[in-house]
């Protein structure tokens, strides 16, 4: 998906419909009552060769209390800060009201790129309303009707060069990964400079403290605290010097947001996460030390090691925690336990508020950047590789031995390596934990996802697809010893 799209305006107006018609497929309820939908939608859109994430929101609505339509009007500003581009609908048979006024000068405010588009424009009813809606100051008015699928491709007009610079965006932000390793080749340094800085993302559930402890390493309020979202989508990276190390931080509009409709704003906070840990080379996993390791937190974990990054843990409001020692023993062990993927990984306490302990995340957070790019030679693996096979030889199912003939790594960033034996198939997954296991304590490699590749070997006879004949020595003496004469 290469962009986000939220469809948002007042109760009523076709969002749902359009919803439906860019998915393929009836996801929303749809009824001329409005007020229908009432939590945020996620679907997998196409338009014609584009593919994009599109959000249906609820009805926008001039209320600010804590009300059931107050909190979706918050779920539905918080989709508006996500979203890449906002598609703003207005009923043209209606035409602007001014609620819609009142709305289209938000989204002026809180998103930079915002669709206006005029539903029930067809026939001659939505014309007025149509003109009508360049009034708003959002640019011309794309006229469509959801209800009939009219005036789609020129929605696909506008996103196309949307979709371009958003791939683009994207493309320069996203790390190098996977880079290959050639034996004997000098190495490059991997060492952060401020024309290629660490790119850091710090995530972490609501109320975390994520947004206080990223202002603490930036040294000023950049970032909006508190529990009320307000963050702008100007502020998802920023470039700073950790330390003396410069760094380029990625942070998750709105994950701070604390409202009733808990798991549903959690739920997009883990989405916006996921999306930040692409950009990332280390991720810190920000944990509130009163509640660690819930299921969203180990989510992020996980993912951020699928994803190849390294990982640093780190529990924050350790200034509030009265047994030190007793809760970071629990801490480890919840560690250990529910993330042995991440075994070894940093785990370091610090106080966002406070700023204690900074200067162990920024420790932590060069160690694994700097694993993270561990090269080992050959020849070391090798002589490794032969004393753990000595130590714990491979299984051998059915009598036959698994033989495991060398390694080599192939890539950095996260390291992967290549182990050629026999039979690959037959290794179990047991043996091959075993082995990475090993490499992190052989060579130092704590916490880094590390990957193992089993490859197979055939016996290369160089005689096997040739015909079979006689040495042509071995020939002679046979045909010496037809005839009595001697060859020697």
């Amino acid at each position: 998906m290469s962009f986000t799209l939220a469809i948002v305006g007042r109760p009523n107006v076709g969002k749902s419909t359009l919803f439906n018609r860019l998915v393929g497929k009836r996801l929303a309820l749809v009824d001329d009552q409005p007020g229908v939908t009432r939590d945020l939608r996620e679907g997998a859109a196409r338009l014609v060769d584009l593919r994009f994430t599109v959000i249906d929101t609820a009805g926008l609505e001039e209320i600010t209390d804590d009300s059931l339509q107050g909190r979706m009007r918050r779920l539905t500003e918080r989709a508006v800060e996500q979203a890449d581009v906002c598609l703003f609908v207005i009923d043209a048979r209606v035409g602007v009201t001014p609620t819609d006024e009142v709305f289209a000068d938000i989204l002026r405010r809180k998103n930079a790129h915002v669709i206006l588009a005029a539903n029930k424009a067809e026939g001659r009813a939505g014309d007025a309303g149509a003109l009508e809606a360049f009034a708003l100051g959002l640019g011309e008015p794309i006229r469509i009707s959801a209800e009939h699928g009219e005036g789609l491709d020129d929605l696909y007009d506008v996103l196309r060069p949307l979709a371009d610079a958003f791939d683009a965006e994207s493309w320069q932000e996203a790390p190098v990964t996977d880079v290959e390793v050639v034996e004997g080749e000098e190495v490059e340094s991997h060492a952060p400079t401020a024309a290629r800085p660490l790119q850091l993302a710090v995530i972490g559930r609501p109320n975390a403290g994520k947004s206080t402890l990223i202002n603490k390493i930036l040294g000023e309020d950049r970032l909006l605290t508190g529990p009320e979202a307000g963050i702008t989508r100007d502020a998802i990276s920023v470039s700073t010097e950790f330390m003396g190390t410069p760094m380029r931080i990625f942070d998750t509009a709105g994950m701070r947001k604390k409202a009733r409709v808990v798991d549903k704003l959690e739920k997009l906070s883990v989405a916006d996460g996921l999306r930040a840990v692409r950009f990332a080379e280390v991720v810190v996993v920000l944990l509130d030390v009163e509640v660690p390791f819930e299921q969203q937190d180990l989510r992020i974990a996980d993912f951020a090691e699928t994803e190849g990054r390294a990982v640093v843990v780190a529990a924050n409001k350790w200034d509030l925690e009265e047994d030190k020692p007793q809760k970071l023993n629990q801490l480890r062990e919840s560690f250990e336990r529910l993330l042995p993927q991440l075994r070894g990984a940093p785990l370091v306490t610090v106080s966002a508020k406070t700023g204690k302990g900074l200067d162990r995340l920024h420790a932590a957070i060069l160690k694994a950047h700097d694993v993270w790019n561990r090269r080992i030679t050959t020849a070391k693996l090798n002589q490794w590789l032969s004393a753990m096979t000595e130590a714990h030889p491979p299984p051998a199912p059915g009598g036959r031995r698994i033989r495991l003939r060398y390694m080599t790594q192939v890539k950095t960033r996260p390291p992967q390596f290549v182990v050629m034996c026999s039979r690959p198939d037959d290794l179990p997954e047991s043996y091959s934990r075993y082995l990475v296991n090993g490499l992190r304590e052989s060579f130092d490699m704590p916490g880094t996802p590390i990957r193992l590749i089993f490859r197979g070997q055939g016996d290369k006879n160089p005689y096997k697809d040739r015909k079979k004949s006689t040495p042509s020595r071995l020939r002679k003496h046979v045909e010496a010893g037809r005839t009595g004469k001697r060859t020697d």
